[in-house]
This record gives structure tokens, C-alpha cells and sequence, in this order.
């Protein structure tokens, strides 16, 4: 029914990180003195090779890629595209796109035995989700969200998880203060365990800076569960300001942690070595090809990337090799140009 990745024999007796609620990893983060790290849910990118790396450089929870509850609940085609994992995977939230309390119930029945926790999508401002009162549609609709917070915990309860997954919620500000505020307090009151709150309105440019005030404001109307701050995060600087500056208990990264995986380790650019641990990564957890390529586009060629990669400031590759590297036309040929990039960079 999912796309389980058969462990290697090493594998095999390592701890399963399912032991683990999330909100412990809130309680461990914080007597560490830092907040919480998180990587964000983003469609196509948020595969399991993806999660096991950025695990690997300091996140502490990650997410799934948006899966739509009803197809997922009725398509065996869905579950093996939608989602995979393995023994060894990092503490993961499955996010669910859903506008139906019953719908809700049966993903989130499936998918206990190998999250961590569900997470209802309250954010996702495209077009397409929105006409089907999903995503950041759901912010009009603060009642439905309660009700499917609510069937959620009655599933765990029902399937023996009771207590040992998280249900938690993904939101975007709205422009009225004091709405975005009733939101909050109703997702609380509902039973949700924590919350995540992206600084920005449905309709505000990713180009736009988030509402740090507003973030702060859904913080403090959080009285009794954790909260993670969403939205601009490209180094370990900036999660531990923004931390700072909302209140939050957590912060959530996207786009920084696509272009340097190891951004919460304090690295100001992304290491070599990252490269290569996705890449060791992708050979047992296959991808497409061409998401692989951009991927590695994005770590390689980010202007904010380099410094702690051996190659002083600025991409990892220049722009001669980030040519060669999207003219790359299948795996093997890939690894051959990584490798033929090393030896003469003598990159570690």
C-alpha cells in the first residue's frame, strides 16, 4: 500500500525514530537552549531522500509533500507516489490536503503506523487547492478545521495511537488581527498539539518579507501548545532570531534548507559533503531524474551558497559546471560528472 524502503541489514537495528513524539523533540530542543528545527512540507521536493539529509545536518522534524487525504484513501497508485519511507527515516509529519472530517479520519488511520504525526494544510495559497476548500481556503473556515482536528485525534485514539502521534496544524496569517487570532484559539481548543504559522497572508508575494508581528501575535494566543514560526529562513542566524523575535518554540525552513541543507548545523553555505549524502541517499531512495538535477541545482548554484564547501564564496559549481550539470541526461552520468568535479576541485 506505500512505498516502503526495505532497510539495509544495518538498518535493521537502529531505533525507529516513531518512538519519538514531537513534542518531545520541542522539550529536547529547548533544554538545549535553541528552538526547534523543522523542514518545511513542499510539493515534489520533500521525498524521503531529502528528509533523511537535511536529518542528517540538525532538523529535527520534517514533513511530507502535501498528500490530498481523499485520493490517498482510495488509490493505491496515490499511496506509492504520495508516500515512502523507511525504518530509518527521521521523525516525519505526514501533511494531509483535506477538507473533510471523515477523510481525515481514514489518512490518518493509514499513515499512524509510519509518521510521527498528521498535519492539516491550512496554508497552501495556490489557486487549484483553494477552489476545492483546501489549503489556505481553510482559514474561512475555522469551524470545518476544528471538526477535522478533532476526527484526527479520534482515529489515533481508535487505531492505539493515542498519545503517541501528534496532530497538528499549518496556517497562514490573515490580514485581520484579531481573526488570525480566533484561528488560533480554536485550532487549540479543538485538541491540536502544536502549530505552524507562515508570516504571510494568502495573497502576499514570496518576494515580500513575512509579518513578523503577526507570527508574534498567533504565538501569543497559543497558550497551552508549541508553535513554529514559517517563512524566510536561510541560516541558522535567522532561525534563531526569528525564534527570538516571535516567541516561537520552533522554526520551519523551505527554500533555505533546498539550498543548503545544512543551514541549521551554522554552515553559511552548502558543504560538499551534503551533496554527497543526498546523492548516496537518492541511489536507495529513487527519485525522478530530473527532480534529482534540480535539487542538486539548487545546493550547487544558489548565490548564498559556498564558503564551507571548499570553494570559498559564492555557488558550489560556477557556471560553466552548473551546464553540465542540467546537461547531464541520466544517473550514471551525473555521478560521473559529481565525481569528475571532485577530483579536480578536490572537494571534501
Amino acid at each position: 500500500m506505500y512505498s516502503i524502503v526495505d532497510p539495509d541489514e544495518d538498518e535493521r537495528s537502529s531505533p525507529s525514530s516513531l518512538d519519538i513524539h514531537p513534542l518531545k523533540l520541542f522539550d529536547i530542543a529547548k533544554s538545549e537552549g535553541r528552538p526547534l528545527f523543522a523542514a518545511a512540507p513542499m510539493v515534489r521536493y520533500s521525498k524521503l531522500a531529502f528528509r533523511e539529509t537535511v536529518a542528517e545536518y540538525g532538523v529535527d522534524l520534517t514533513w511530507t509533500p502535501m498528500i490530498l487525504a481523499k485520493e490517498f484513501n482510495r488509490s493505491a497508485v496515490a499511496r506509492d507516489s504520495d508516500f515512502t519511507t523507511s525504518p530509518t527515516a527521521p521523525p516525519t509529519i505526514a501533511q494531509l490536503g483535506a477538507n473533510c472530517p471523515l477523510e481525515v479520519a481514514r489518512a490518518t488511520t493509514l499513515l499512524a503506523p509510519h509518521v510521527n504525526g498528521v498535519d492539516l494544510n491550512c496554508g497552501c495559497p495556490q489557486s487549484w487547492a483553494c477552489a476545492d476548500s483546501l489549503g489556505a481556503a481553510l482559514m474561512q473556515q475555522p469551524e470545518r478545521v476544528v471538526s477535522m482536528v478533532r476526527a484526527a485525534q479520534r482515529a489515533l485514539h481508535d487505531a492505539g495511537y493515542g498519545g503517541r502521534r501528534s496532530v497538528s496544524v499549518k496556517m497562514r496569517v490573515l490580514a485581520d488581527p484579531r481573526r488570525t487570532a480566533d484561528f488560533v484559539r480554536a485550532v487549540e481548543d479543538a485538541g491540536a498539539d502544536f502549530l505552524t504559522v507562515h508570516g504571510r497572508t494568502r495573497s502576499t508575494r514570496s518576494s515580500q518579507p513575512v509579518d513578523v508581528q503577526a507570527i508574534k501575535l498567533a504565538a501569543e494566543h497559543a497558550t497551552r501548545m508549541p508553535v513554529l514560526a514559517n517563512g524566510d529562513v536561510f541560516t541558522r542566524r535567522d532561525a534563531e532570531e526569528r525564534a527570538r523575535e516571535t516567541g516561537t518554540d520552533g522554526v520551519m525552513a523551505a527554500r533555505g534548507l533546498l539550498e543548503n541543507p545544512a543551514l541549521f548545523r551554522g554552515d553559511e553555505g552548502c558543504p560538499w559533503e551534503a551533496v554527497e549524502s543526498f546523492m548516496a541517499k537518492v541511489v536507495k531512495r529513487p527519485i525522478p531524474f530530473k527532480l534529482v538535477v534540480h535539487h542538486l541545482t539548487e545546493m550547487c548554484g544558489s548565490d548564498r551558497a559556498g564558503g564551507t564547501g571548499g570553494v570559498g564564496k559564492g555557488p558550489l559549481l560556477n557556471k560553466e559546471e552548473r551546464m553540465g550539470l542540467v546537461g547531464c541526461g541520466s544517473m550514471l552520468e551525473l555521478m560521473d560528472f559529481l565525481d569528475s568535479v571532485r577530483t579536480l576541485r578536490r572537494l571534501e
